[in-house]
């Protein structure tokens, strides 16, 4: 952090009917100088376990409010989503200085989706509901990411403000083979339906599955289908030659 030798790169996320774009989750990287672009996957656990988290988090927000704001002045609307770790559920600090944040960016707080995983919530659901509801009236959009493979309870989903489900990818990528994860998938796009929840189908990968789940009635969609996740300057490039080709790919997977 102290080095600037992390980035961001995004995966957009669209709606499955139109194929317009929504808004980018914004992934972590670290350029780092012996070892080259590493994934989350290598440094996360190890900022989860320690205070670094915090500072790694709050990096995050602003990088991806800093990047909007820049799309902004190019013309291109979009949503931005940031994934939070469970220590960040436990973060009584977080809604301020994510205010903070919005405010100095000029961003509504709408333009932000908070993700967070099952795990994360169900490791202490009384506070994240606390921390999530503080959130939530601030009018940050909060969505459940990796839907179907942590610790579910209905009881709780209930009871949290969330705005949408996330389909994890192990389902959708198996639905056209797998009986029972197209029904998994099938089954929690009704019940967020019934929830006045949105869902969002991440690992979408090839035309059939993109129609399954507007079959299904799935809201939007993201995966290697559209692209996969690029630098700040590339995605404002992807935006503009997808836009222009929006209605030529959605007549395609028709």
């Amino acid at each position: 952090i102290a080095e600037g030798e992390l980035t961001l790169h995004y995966q957009p996320q669209l709606a499955a009917g139109s194929c317009a774009l929504e808004r980018v989750e914004a992934l972590v990287r670290w350029v780092h100088p012996e070892r080259g672009l590493l994934p989350p996957v290598e440094f996360l656990p190890l900022a989860e376990q320690t205070r670094l988290i915090r500072p790694l988090t709050r990096w995050v927000i602003d990088r991806a409010l800093a990047d909007w704001r820049a799309w902004q002045a190019e013309g291109l609307e979009v949503g931005v989503a940031v994934n939070l770790s469970a220590r960040s559920l436990g973060d009584d600090e977080l809604p301020v200085e994510l205010a903070t944040l919005l405010a100095e960016h000029g961003a509504p707080p709408g333009t932000l989706t908070l993700e967070l995983t099952e795990s994360a919530v169900m490791a202490d659901p009384f506070r994240a509901a606390s921390i999530l509801g503080r959130l939530s009236r601030m009018g940050v959009r909060l969505a459940l990411d990796d839907f179907g493979t942590g610790y579910s309870s209905l009881a709780y989903l209930k009871r949290l403000p969330v705005d949408e489900l996330k389909i994890d990818r192990s389902f959708v990528a198996h639905m056209a083979a797998d009986a029972d994860d197209a029904a998994i998938v099938r089954s929690t796009i009704d019940l967020a339906r019934s929830l006045r929840l949105t869902t969002v189908a991440e690992g979408v990968e090839t035309p059939d599955a993109l129609a399954t789940l507007r079959a299904f009635g799935c809201e939007s969609v993201q995966g290697f289908l559209f692209a996969k996740p690029l630098p700040a300057g590339e995605m404002l490039e992807w935006a503009r030659a997808h836009a222009s080709s929006t209605e030529n790919l959605g007549e395609a997977t028709a």
